[in-house]
């Protein structure tokens, strides 16, 4: 996976609550073949009429192909644990999703595939959603500081710690456990000359 440690990025505000994995991608497109991407698929039925026809939607802006980042408010993210609703964001573009609550197992799939869940206070996302007035804007994410700026706004965010260190260093679950390899190399000395028997 690709490190983060700072973003500065545009942002596209979704100011919706309980945007649950069902929405963020529809089960009928992850028959689809993953290779080809699920970004096109991404929220499609907020998105898109019955007829294909694009509605009047953020995502569906010009600058939103360039986004990196989306500003949601609580409860993101929530239902399904599909990982496939992380593939179609990742596939889009974005990097982060700040908001004040995600569902849990979205959270961690999410981190497992590269991409930031900040978690902010329902105070401070208002304010950011407010900044962005239903415009795409520029954000700046760092994770070393934990602190997201806008304009002259600037908000502190909460992360699992072990998640903060994956995703600074880009690393998966097997990641983690190797760079503990020595640690564990020394454990398994340990118990071999104490249980000498076990072989």
């Amino acid at each position: 996976m690709q490190p983060i440690n700072q973003l500065f990025a545009l942002a596209c505000p979704l100011p919706l609550e309980n945007v649950d994995t069902d929405q963020l991608i529809p089960a009928r497109f992850m028959k689809e073949s993953r290779a080809a991407g699920y970004g096109a698929f991404l929220l499609h039925d907020m998105r898109f009429d019955r007829d294909g026809s694009p509605r009047e939607f953020i995502l569906n802006h010009p600058d939103a192909e360039h986004a990196q980042i989306l500003v949601a408010r609580r409860n993101f993210g929530a239902g399904s644990s599909r990982e496939a609703a992380v593939y179609a964001l990742v596939d889009f573009g974005f990097r982060c999703v700040i908001a004040p609550s995600f569902g849990d197992i979205f959270a961690s799939n999410a981190v497992n595939n590269g991409l930031l869940p900040a978690l902010v206070s329902e105070q401070d996302c208002e304010l950011l959603l407010g900044a962005l007035a239903n415009n795409v804007g520029q954000i700046q994410v760092d994770l070393t500081a934990q602190k997201i700026t806008l304009g002259d706004i600037s908000v502190g965010f909460d992360i699992n710690p072990t998640w903060k260190l994956k995703l600074l260093n880009g690393w998966d679950d097997i990641d983690l456990t190797n760079a503990e390899a020595a640690t564990i190399e020394r454990f398994r000395e340990s118990y071999r000359n104490h249980y000498p028997w076990l072989g």
